[in-house]
This record gives C-alpha cells, structure tokens and sequence, in this order.
C-alpha cells in the first residue's frame, strides 16, 4: 500500500482536504506562519548546536 510512498494523488488529495477544512483565504497565512515558525526553530536548533561544548 505504502511501498512506494506518497503519490501525485495522495498530495492532490491533502491540499482539496486543507482547503476545504481552511479555506483560501487563510491558507497564504497560515503557510507564511508556518514558514516563519520553521526558520526560527532552524535558527535555534543552529546557536544550540553553536553553544554545545562538545
């Protein structure tokens, strides 16, 4: 079932699912939070990785 991973459909079927759980409207804010969200994480995980002694 799963052996050869998500296929083109699995994706076309998860955004219709967002978008109507969503709306369009709220999806650009939501992926721009989500984006923000994801760069501070990196930035943090990075001056962690910075500041370990080890």
């Amino acid at each position: 079932m799963l052996r050869n991973g998500l296929e083109p459909w699995h994706l076309l079927i998860v955004a219709v699912v967002l978008i109507v759980l969503f709306g369009s409207k709220k999806l650009p804010d939501t992926a721009r939070a989500l984006g923000k969200s994801l760069r501070i994480l990196k930035s943090e995980a990075k001056a962690m990785k910075e500041t370990d002694p080890q």
